[in-house]
């Protein structure tokens, strides 16, 4: 971490508003009754956690949330969890719904309307400067850093870039750039991705990050508001608008992440689909994870739920209370069950002689006698009945529950209770 970092004072004049709106269908059921970035992680921490932990970690202390669809849980989760900014500190916190305070029939119509709308809210700071963030990745990465290039080079907007395999690349907005690596192309998911100069093989993927001037932002907001034909999105229309008619810059990840000393990758994932998910949930039971939540000078801050320490019953054979390879969390009780290379979250309770292998089991489950679950994602409170096997029938999974191609399977109460 560079000495920059922690407070630096571009940060401190900074605010971070964080779009937290999405719906996240591609994680099908587990969005049915919250946003995406609400979406549990890492045994005790949502999505959302990280953008704020990374804002909160860079010095910055002015920090809003944008949210709209399924906000309730969401809203909870900011209020118990991020409540510690104390305006008497110069610090602020807001959570800002859409609540229709321009018009009383909108609500926010996309990405750059949910900061337009709010622009009363934001002045009122005075904040010299605005980083824009998506709430739905996972990732560590020190705000300061881009801040300071930002400021550097004069920029009208610094988009935060990940550097990935052209081939790749057309699920993205893509950074066509020159060799001092000036935007001078904005493609929204092309079908052939420019590439890197000097590096023709990758290219530069938009992570959602944008740093403005607020005052310049506050301009191309008002000019876009204006605008009938505008979809009010940042990479579909403020963006490009600044590529053409302005000095906008890449900024690449690979200089501002975060990394301890067990970590190799620039490490950034969007949980966007179920196998997604429980791919980065369970590489995090690995000896050495890609992602280390264990770096105490970066920590990820969220809601920490008063809960009693995870207790281990039973050492009988087959009936042994165990767990390998894997993260137990706070208030879980592991009763004469054998849990393999799985991941509990809070309050989880697993009873005698049920067999986990490769679960990702969210708070306050309930995992009854001799069940067997494997390549599993189990959603909060459900109720595992006595016996149930998943994950080593393909066909019954699928009549029962969501069934990816890769094969993990998605379990909620309401599937539990058609069976």
């Amino acid at each position: 971490m560079t000495s920059s970092s922690r407070g630096g004072t571009i940060a401190r004049n900074a605010m971070a508003y964080v779009l937290a709106g999405g719906r996240g269908s591609r994680l099908h059921e587990l969005t049915n009754f919250r946003a995406k970035p609400a979406v549990y992680f890492g045994g005790k921490s949502r999505i959302i956690d990280f953008a704020l932990s990374n804002a909160l970690n860079s010095g910055i202390r002015r920090i809003g949330v944008a949210t709209q669809y399924k906000a309730h849980s969401l809203i909870r989760h900011l209020q118990r969890g991020w409540n510690f900014l104390r305006p008497e500190r110069n610090e602020s916190f807001d959570i800002l719904p859409a609540s229709q305070r321009v018009s009383e029939t909108q609500w926010y119509d996309g990405t750059a309307d949910a900061v337009f709308q709010n622009m009363d809210i934001i002045e009122s700071y005075r904040p010299e400067y605005m980083i824009i963030l998506a709430g739905d990745h996972v990732y560590k990465m020190d705000y300061e850093l881009m801040l300071q290039q930002h400021v550097d080079q004069a920029a009208d907007v610094t988009v935060g870039c990940l550097e990935v395999k052209r081939t790749e690349a057309s699920g993205f907005g893509v950074m066509g750039v020159d060799a001092d690596d000036r935007i001078v192309t904005f493609l929204e998911k092309p079908k052939n991705p420019p590439g890197i100069p000097g590096n023709p093989d990758m290219a530069l993927a938009s992570m959602g990050i944008y740093v403005f001037k607020t005052s310049f932002l506050f301009e191309l907001l008002k000019r876009d508001a204006a605008e009938p034909d505008s979809s009010r999105d940042f990479g579909k229309d403020i963006i490009p608008y600044v590529v053409a008619h302005g000095k906008a810059v890449a900024h690449r990840f690979s200089t501002s992440c975060v990394k301890s000393a067990g970590e190799s990758e620039a490490y950034w994932r969007d949980v966007g689909t179920i196998d997604a998910y429980w791919e980065a949930n369970i590489d995090l039971t690995s000896v050495v994870p890609s992602l280390d939540l264990y770096d105490q000078s970066w920590p990820i801050w969220t809601y920490g739920e008063i809960t009693p320490p995870a207790k281990f019953v039973h050492n009988e054979p087959h009936r042994r209370g165990q767990a390998l390879n894997s993260l137990v969390s706070g208030g879980c009780i592991v009763s004469g069950a054998h849990v393999h290379h799985s991941l509990l979250f809070t309050g989880v309770k697993a009873h005698s002689f049920a067999h986990l292998d490769g679960a990702v089991v969210l708070p306050y489950v309930n995992i009854a006698r001799s069940a067997r679950l494997k390549r599993v994602v189990v959603d909060r409170g459900v109720n595992i009945p006595e016996g149930l096997q998943v994950g080593e029938d393909p066909v019954a999974d699928a009549k029962r529950f969501r069934r990816t191609e890769k094969g993990t399977v998605l379990i909620t109460q309401e599937m539990i209770d058609r069976l």
